[in-house]
Order: C-alpha cells, then sequence, then structure tokens
C-alpha cells in the first residue's frame, strides 16, 4: 500500500488543488461528499487525515467502500476520536489496527484519547496482532487507574501494568485473581520484585534486557558486586547508581567514584547522607553539583550557596499529563524556589492555580515560561507569544497549536529575520494585503506556504498560485476562494 508521502509525492497539479479544497475551510459538505466519493485516493487521503470532518462527511468516511479511505481516518489526529471510534467493528482488520495503534505519536504528544468503551470493546475483542503498542497512549487517566479494578479479565490483564501505581491491597488481589492471565502476569511482576529471581534471569551480556534490570529491577549484592568488579558491558556503574535498591555502603562509594557520570547519577538518589550531599555540592564536575542541588534535604538558603549553572540549551516542550497529580504543597514550594529547575519542574503541572501561572508566567527563566506556555491549559496569549519569539528549541512550533495563541498584531513580524517568525504574520486577519502578496515570494518554503493560505491573498496572485506546482495546495486552502470558485474546480474534477 502506497504511503501519503508517496501518494503526495506523484500526484499531479489536478489532484494537488483538490487536496487544497479538501482542506479549505470555506469547503461545503456536500463538495467534502464529492470528494469523497469521486476525487483521487492522494486527495482522500489529506480529506480523512489532515483535517477536522464534518459529522455528514465522517458519516460517509465509516462506510466508505474503499478500506484504504477508511485506515486513514482511523490514524487521523485531527479526526474527533469518538468519530473514529466509529470504526471499531470495521469488517476490514488493518482499519482496526490502525484505529488501536493510533495517529502517529510525535515527540512526547499523546493523541486524544478513544472513547473508555471503544478502548474496553478493542482489549475485549481484538487480537494480539491488532492491539499494537499505540493502544496505550489512547487510554483515559481515568480507564488506567480503573483498569486494575474492572470487571473484564482482559482489561484487568492489561491493568496488571499499572503494578507501579498499585497498592499491596490490590496487589495481592490481581495476584488471587479468578482469571489465568491476569494472575499470571501480576506473578510476573511480582517475580520483578524478587532480587534472587531477578539475579536468574539476568543476561551476562550486553543488552537492552541487561541494562532495563540494571537500571530498575531490585538486584542481589552478587550482582553489585559483580558490576562493580567485573562489568559485563561499559556504562554499568552508572546504571546501577540510580537503583533504589543499591546498598547504603554502595552509594557512599559511588559518590566518590572517579567517573562523574556515575557520579551525576548517585547525586539524583533521595537517600544521600550528609556527607556524601556536602561532597557532592562541591564536586569539580558542574553537572554533578546541579544534579544535586535539586535535592529535597536541602534548605532554600543551603541550596543558593551550591555553586550550579543552570543551562538552557534543553528542550522545553510538552510533557505528558501525570497519571496521579502531585501534591499541590510540593508543586507549590517547587513554584516558589529560587531554583529554576525546581521551578520548571512545578511549570509543566496542569493544574497550576491562577496565582502560580502568574507567578511563573513572569519567572526570569525562559525554560520556565517555555514550560508553562507549553504545558497549562490556561497559559495567556502574551506568554504563547512571549515563548514562541524567545524559544528557538525543538517542540517549539507546538506554541503555535495552544488554543490561546493570539492573532491580533501579528503583522508587525512580517520582516522579522527568522522564517518562523515571518510565518506568524500569516495568522493575522489584518495583515495587509500587499504584505501577504509579497511573503508568498519568500525565500522560505514555509512562508510562502502560509501567505498562499491567507484570505487578504489578492484575487489575482491567487489565481495565479493555482497553477502552481509548489503552492497549489495552500492556494485551494485558502477561504478567499468562496464557494462558488470551489464549485468550478470541483466541477472540472475528473471521475476517478
Amino acid at each position: 500500500m502506497p504511503t501519503p508521502d508517496e501518494l503526495w509525492k506523484s500526484a499531479d497539479l489536478t489532484t494537488r488543488r483538490l487536496a487544497g479544497l479538501a482542506l479549505n475551510p470555506a469547503t461545503p459538505p456536500d463538495i467534502l461528499l464529492r470528494l469523497l466519493l469521486d476525487g483521487p485516493l492522494a486527495v482522500r487521503t489529506v480529506l480523512c487525515g489532515d483535517r477536522a470532518l464534518p459529522e455528514v462527511v465522517a458519516d460517509a468516511v465509516i462506510t466508505h467502500p474503499d478500506h484504504l479511505t477508511r485506515r486513514f481516518f482511523a490514524g487521523s489526529v485531527h479526526a474527533d476520536p469518538a468519530q473514529r471510534a466509529r470504526l471499531v467493528d470495521d469488517p476490514d482488520w488493518t482499519v482496526r489496527a490502525w484505529l488501536a495503534n493510533g495517529p502517529l505519536p510525535t515527540g512526547p504528544h499523546r493523541p486524544r484519547p478513544l472513547p473508555d468503551t471503544t478502548v474496553v470493546r478493542m482489549i475485549s475483542t481484538y487480537d494480539n496482532e491488532q492491539l499494537g503498542g499505540g493502544i496505550y497512549r489512547q487510554f483515559s487517566n481515568e480507564l488506567r487507574r480503573a483498569m486494575p479494578t474492572h470487571p473484564d479479565p482482559k482489561v484487568r490483564a492489561w491493568g496488571v501494568g499499572m503494578w507501579t501505581w498499585l497498592s499491596a491491597e490490590r496487589r495481592a488481589a490481581l495476584l488471587a485473581d479468578p482469571d489465568d492471565e491476569v494472575r499470571g502476569r501480576a506473578e510476573r511482576h511480582r517475580q520483578d520484585e524478587d532480587p534472587a529471581w531477578v539475579e536468574s534471569n539476568l543476561p551476562d551480556r550486553p543488552c537492552h534486557a541487561r541494562t532495563y534490570v540494571l537500571v530498575n529491577l531490585p538486584l542481589t549484592r552478587s550482582v553489585v558486586d559483580s558490576v562493580l568488579t567485573a562489568p559485563a558491558g561499559p556504562q554499568e556503574r552508572s546504571m546501577i547508581a540510580g537503583n533504589a535498591s543499591l546498598p547504603s555502603d554502595v552509594v557512599v562509594l559511588l559518590a566518590s567514584d572517579p567517573d562523574p557520570e556515575v557520579r551525576e547519577e548517585i547525586a539524583r538518589r533521595d537517600d544521600l547522607g550528609p556527607d556524601e550531599l556536602r561532597a557532592l555540592a562541591v564536586d569539580p564536575e558542574p553537572k554533578v553539583r546541579l544534579a544535586v542541588s535539586v535535592h529535597p534535604a536541602w534548605s532554600e538558603e543551603e541550596r543558593a550557596g551550591i555553586n550550579y549553572a543552570v543551562p538552557l540549551d534543553r528542550t522545553f516542550g510538552p510533557h505528558f499529563e501525570r497519571l496521579y497529580p502531585r501534591d499541590p504543597e510540593a508543586v507549590r514550594r517547587d513554584a516558589l524556589s529560587g531554583h529554576p529547575l525546581l521551578r520548571r519542574r512545578a511549570a509543566t503541572e496542569r493544574g497550576l492555580p491562577p496565582d502560580l501561572v502568574a507567578l511563573l508566567g513572569a519567572d526570569d527563566d525562559l525554560g520556565v515560561r517555555v514550560l508553562l506556555a507549553q504545558n497549562h491549559p490556561d497559559a495567556p496569549p502574551d506568554l504563547l507569544l512571549r515563548s514562541f519569539l524567545e524559544y528557538t528549541g525543538l517542540e517549539r512550533e507546538h506554541l503555535l497549536t495552544r488554543p490561546a495563541f493570539p492573532t491580533d498584531g501579528l503583522a508587525e513580524y512580517a520582516d522579522h529575520a527568522d522564517p518562523a517568525v515571518r510565518a506568524l504574520a500569516a495568522r493575522d486577519p489584518e495583515t495587509p494585503s500587499e504584505v501577504v502578496d509579497r511573503l508568498t515570494r519568500d525565500p522560505d518554503a514555509g512562508v510562502r506556504a502560509a501567505f498562499a493560505r491567507h484570505p487578504r491573498l489578492p484575487p489575482a496572485r491567487l489565481a495565479e498560485l493555482l497553477d502552481d506546482e509548489e503552492l497549489v495546495r495552500d492556494a485551494a486552502a485558502n477561504p478567499a476562494l468562496g464557494v462558488d470558485a470551489v464549485r468550478r474546480l470541483v466541477a472540472a474534477m475528473p471521475v476517478s
């Protein structure tokens, strides 16, 4: 099956123009239905995968005879999850698999969750081949929390994966569950808590499985000693340095390890003693001092006495929503801390109250401001714009997806040196038409495409771009075309 990219690369000018019409907000539902019925596959791909659809069009997609068309809709990040959920019993197994896998992830983003009833039905009726890893991304947090006690044993079996967050009582219940699969999965998690069992199954060569064990699972003293004296591969001392089961004397030993990577890992532990804390606070390696500077044992005064430097060359992007929110008082302490890393941690919390949103939104640390803008649902428009102007790292474009990102006044950036900032002017409905025309000829392709969609694009230039190989789709998506022009262009469409 050709991918959407492959379909697009082979699309001719007419197909590209029709694809733009499929994206045009001025295109009425009856024309969208015509494109769905008679349009080339590349157009249906765009229609079903690159925009939200009116309900009447979604209805037609659900019953479309072409399984590829339904498949693109099943994996659309733009589609309403409730609409996608209607494909849960699709007759084609690949459509069901695409629904279960969900939209392709971008960075740390999760797609909007499917309805809980849909997820439960998939778990209850789909086979393992259809239930790929993407289904996890589509669980609501409410369902995640409810899965270990769900009445359906197949759902409870998936809920065993919540083991780390479960109480001892709930773990015991799963270990005694009447369903064999639930008990079996619970027993495998219980075994992972037994150091002797872990040792007996530890691979003796460097591999992902060995790394996972050394970092995460409880280790016997003999395993720890073997890593210290005869590691199977490089970096194994730093791997065990963060392991929660590490004996206290080994923590002391590794706190003075000659490898700064090991000391940095040790510095992140909450169980450091006073002597180790003092030594690491004056470590010659800056990243070790930085790691230990956020230790919870320090008072604000003690923390301020550590010579640390907080880097700005980090990714300040969106974070996954926590399954269980942090304690509000702990979040407030972080938000009021003098340490930028602690304030950055607080800035990722979606439940911050208004006073802390205002405080962190005016923070003097770029990372704090941008993380707040990226993650808080009530991040104000001025903060979103400021963050986009000042932050140029990964996930910058995500700021443009925030609902409160402003549009008014952006025309002033039309001549900015940064093409991403110049493109902001395309979001301003008041950008002068002569500026819009000029920027469809900008040296940057992204700027050209953005202004080809601007409703103030002069009609003559818009007509010219409808025959431009590069910008035809963006021009055809321009709402300034109007319904009559859209109908004329679709009327000339060859029947597939």
